[in-house]
C-alpha cells in the first residue's frame, strides 16, 4: 500500500511539472507573439516657392536591424505627403513594445529606375540639383510603441522644413540635406492609433501675410525668443515644433496630423515671400472662433478637432 502511496505521489508530482511546463511555455508564447505593422512616411512642406517637388530614393528600411518584409527600393515625392497623406513603406511582423532604432537607408546616386540622382529637389523649371549627405543612412531616435493588435501604422514623419537646408551665397539653387543630428532629430515616429488631430481656417482679413504657417508645440515647450531664431548648425527656425502646416486653399485651411496624445499649444507665423523664397515676417497674434484655448489644446486618440481662428495682429518679439 505504502508502495502504492509513493507511486502515485510520484506520477501525480511528474503531472504538476508538466502541467506548470506547459504553461510556462504558453506564457513565453504570448510573450513573443508578434503583430502586423505597417509603416508609412508623411511630410511637411518645404518654404520655397521655386521648388516643385523633393524625391528620396529609399533602398532599405529596418527596425533594430532587421529590413521590413516586401520592401523593394523605392522613389517618392516627399514634399506632396501633406495634410495627411502617407506613403506606405512596407510590413514587419513585430513585438508589443517601444522602439527606437529605426534606420532608412537612401540611395543618393541612382532611383529605383536606375536613373540618377537618387534624392534630388525639382525646381519648378525641371531642373535637378542633388542632395547630398556624409551618410547613407538616417538613425531616427525617436521613440515609438506597437501594440498588441494587428493595426499598427508606424508613421514617419519626414519634416522637410527641419531637414532641407539651402545654401546660401549661391547663384544657383543648391539644397542639401542638414547635418545628421539634426536630420535625426527633423524626423519623428508615432503609432496612428494613438493620435488626433487639428484642422481649421485662417481668416486673415488684415492681409498681414504672403504664407501662413501653423506650428504646433507640446504644451509650455514654445519659446518665441528662441525658437523665431534659427538654431543649430544649419539655422532651423521653429526647431522644436512637433509638425507644421502651410494655410492655404480656397478656404484658407490647415491641418496638423498624426498628433501624439498630450496637450498643445498652436503657433501661428507669418511670411513675406521675395522672389521665389519665402521669410519668417512675425508671429501672428490670433483669436480663435469658438473660444478655444490656443495654448492647452488636449488631443487624445482619434480626436479630430476643429480650431477655426481670426487674425487679429502681428505680436512684438
Amino acid at each position: 500500500m505504502k508502495t502504492l502511496l509513493k507511486n502515485l505521489g510520484i506520477i501525480f508530482g511528474t503531472m504538476l511539472l508538466i502541467v506548470s511546463c506547459s504553461d510556462n511555455n504558453e506564457n513565453d508564447n504570448v510573450e513573443k507573439e508578434s503583430y502586423q505593422t505597417t509603416l508609412k512616411m508623411t511630410d511637411a512642406p518645404i518654404d520655397n516657392a521655386n521648388v516643385e517637388a523633393v524625391f528620396i530614393t529609399v533602398s532599405d528600411v529596418k527596425v533594430d536591424g532587421n529590413s521590413i518584409e516586401g520592401f523593394s527600393k523605392t522613389t517618392f515625392d516627399l514634399s506632396a505627403l501633406v495634410n495627411g497623406q502617407t506613403k506606405t513603406l512596407g510590413n514587419l511582423d513585430m513585438e508589443a513594445g517601444t522602439y527606437s532604432n529605426l534606420e532608412l537607408v537612401l540611395d543618393y546616386d541612382s532611383d529605383m529606375d536606375g536613373n540618377a540622382p537618387g534624392c534630388y529637389v525639382e525646381m519648378a523649371d525641371g531642373t535637378k540639383d542633388k542632395i547630398a549627405s556624409t551618410s547613407q543612412s538616417i538613425n531616427i531616435t525617436d521613440s515609438f510603441e506597437v501594440f498588441a493588435t494587428n493595426t499598427n501604422e508606424i508613421i514617419i514623419d519626414f519634416d522637410l522644413r527641419k531637414t532641407i537646408k539651402e545654401e546660401q551665397g549661391t547663384l544657383e539653387s543648391d539644397f542639401d540635406f542638414v547635418t545628421l543630428s539634426e536630420l535625426s532629430a527633423g524626423i519623428r515616429t508615432v503609432n496612428k492609433e494613438a493620435t488626433g488631430e487639428i484642422s481649421g481656417t485662417v481668416n486673415d482679413s488684415q492681409d498681414t501675410s504672403d504664407k501662413i504657417v501653423v506650428y504646433a508645440y507640446e504644451k509650455g515647450t514654445y519659446n518665441a525668443e528662441v525658437e523665431t531664431q534659427g538654431q543649430g548648425e544649419s539655422s532651423i527656425r521653429f526647431a522644436n515644433a512637433v509638425t507644421s502646416a502651410e494655410v492655404g486653399g480656397i478656404n484658407n485651411s490647415y491641418s496638423l496630423n498624426f498628433l501624439a496624445e498630450g496637450e498643445y499649444e498652436l503657433i501661428f507665423a507669418s511670411y513675406t515671400q521675395d522672389g521665389t523664397e519665402f521669410y519668417f515676417n512675425s508671429q501672428l497674434e490670433v483669436e480663435s472662433t469658438t473660444g478655444l484655448d490656443l495654448g492647452a489644446i488636449n488631443i487624445t486618440s482619434a480626436l479630430q478637432l476643429s480650431a477655426n481662428v481670426t487674425v487679429t495682429g502681428t505680436a512684438s518679439l
